[in-house]
């Protein structure tokens, strides 16, 4: 379990550049750094998904998913990758899944139509993108349900969620750990699949149309 003077650290070193400092300030040999950030890695994956075992939250998120008529998935900046990450897992299982992308999907154009069957899953991390938590706190404010997935249960993001999944993000490198996140972000999609009905019957039609449509190398 990760210790709390680990925890301490990591709150008082907000950036990465002084993580870089304190971290990474002695030349120390590749294979002791790796085996640094593969202990950290290891041991931050094994805390994050005994708390979330423990304290229900994934489950209770899924549930959320699963029960909603439209879901919208929201990242910025480093979030941006986890929030695609989920995009994608959880639209190979169900339909009525949308990634505000500001492209395809603005921000603008579902809040002005946000409906109390309506989820949506923030991903913010510090230092959290300002634009991730006021269009979560107005989806919400809307009468949206919001799942925050975040690394502090007293932050920004969390404030405006009804549903919070908090992901530990300690590392041994300046930068912090997306390892269980993107873990999180797995486990919550196989949630969500194996409660959604006809995930199966669409996992079956997408690998049929993915063969016809020779959309892989390897057939």
């Amino acid at each position: 379990m990760l210790s709390q003077e680990t925890d301490a650290e990591n709150r008082r070193l907000s950036s990465p550049g002084a993580r870089y400092g304190a971290r990474l300030r002695s030349r120390s040999s590749a294979s002791a750094l790796l085996r640094a950030v593969i202990r950290a890695e290891r041991e931050n994956l094994e805390h994050t998904m005994a708390q979330l075992e423990a304290d229900g939250s994934l489950e209770r998120a899924a549930g959320e998913i699963v029960a909603a008529r439209r879901r919208f998935v929201l990242g910025n900046a480093k979030s941006r990758a986890h929030a695609t990450l989920l995009h994608l897992e959880l639209s190979a299982s169900m339909a009525g899944v949308s990634l505000i992308d500001e492209a395809t999907v603005r921000a603008i154009d579902v809040l002005s139509d946000v409906r109390p069957t309506d989820v949506l899953v923030a991903f913010a991390f510090r230092r959290y993108a300002r634009d991730t938590v006021t269009v979560a706190g107005e989806f919400a404010a809307a009468g949206g349900h919001v799942v925050a997935v975040t690394d502090d249960a007293r932050g920004p993001l969390a404030d405006t969620a009804a549903t919070t999944i908090v992901v530990g993000t300690g590392s041994a490198s300046y930068s912090d750990s997306p390892t269980a996140i993107a873990a999180v972000a797995h486990a919550l999609a196989t949630l969500t699949a194996a409660s959604a009905k006809g995930a199966r019957r669409r996992l079956a039609r997408r690998e049929e149309l993915a063969h016809r449509l020779a959309i892989y190398a390897d057939g």
